[in-house]
C-alpha cells in the first residue's frame, strides 16, 4: 500500500472508531433517545451477568491485548525500509558492514568541534541510508569568523560522505552564537 492509502485507511479507522466512542458516550449520558433500553442483548446481558466477577476481568485483558496488537501495528506502519532506523548497512557482494548511526553522527560532531570558533555541535541523520538529510546544529563562540567555520563544515560533511559513502540528498545548517 502506498502511503496515501496508509493515511486513508487509518483515518477511516480513526473516524469510526471516534464515532463509535462518542455514541457510546451519548447513550451513556442519556442524550440519544431510547438510552433506557441496554446496548447488549437480552442473551449477552446475561452472560454478563452471569460471569459477574470474571466478565469485567475478561474485557480488560482482552482490551490489553488489542492495545499491544494496535502498538505492534502502529510501529510497523511507521518502519520505512530504507531509512536510517539506528544502523547503517553497506553490501558489497563479499559481506555487509553495520555500524550504529550514533557513531557516525558522534564522529562528524567531533571532526565539526576541531573548528576553533565551535564551541558545540549536534548533527541528526534522517531519511535513506544512501541519500540521507543531514541536520547540523553548531553552536559558535561570538568571536568566530563565520567564514572560517563555514568553510570548516562543508569540508567535515564532504570527508563524512566521503568515508561512509553516501551524499546528503539535504544539508541544513544551523548556527547558534553563545552568549
Amino acid at each position: 500500500m502506498s502511503n496515501a492509502a496508509h493515511r486513508l485507511l487509518w483515518t477511516v479507522v480513526a473516524l469510526l472508531l471516534t464515532a463509535l466512542g462518542g455514541t457510546g458516550l451519548a447513550v451513556s449520558l442519556g442524550r440519544l433517545p431510547g438510552a433506557d433500553t441496554p446496548l447488549l442483548g437480552a442473551g449477552l446481558l446475561g452472560w454478563w451477568r452471569a460471569g459477574a466477577p470474571w466478565s469485567a476481568l475478561a474485557v480488560v485483558v482482552g482490551g490489553v491485548l488489542l492495545a499491544l496488537l494496535g502498538q505492534r501495528l502502529l510501529a510497523r506502519e511507521l518502519r520505512v525500509p530504507g531509512r536510517l532506523a539506528g544502523t547503517l548497512v553497506h553490501g558489497d557482494g563479499g559481506g555487509r558492514t553495520r555500524v550504529d548511526s550514533g557513531v557516525l553522527t558522534g564522529a562528524l560532531e567531533r571532526d565539526l568541534l576541531r573548528e576553533p570558533g565551535v564551541r558545540r555541535a549536534r548533527v541528526v541523520l534522517t531519511g535513506p541510508t544512501g541519500r540521507p538529510d543531514f541536520w547540523v546544529e553548531v553552536h559558535l563562540d561570538p568571536r568566530a569568523r563565520t567564514a572560517a567555520v563555514r568553510a570548516h563544515v562543508d569540508a567535515a560533511v564532504r570527508r563524512y560522505a566521503a568515508t561512509v559513502d553516501c551524499r546528503p540528498a539535504h544539508l541544513d545548517v544551523t548556527a547558534l552564537l553563545d552568549g
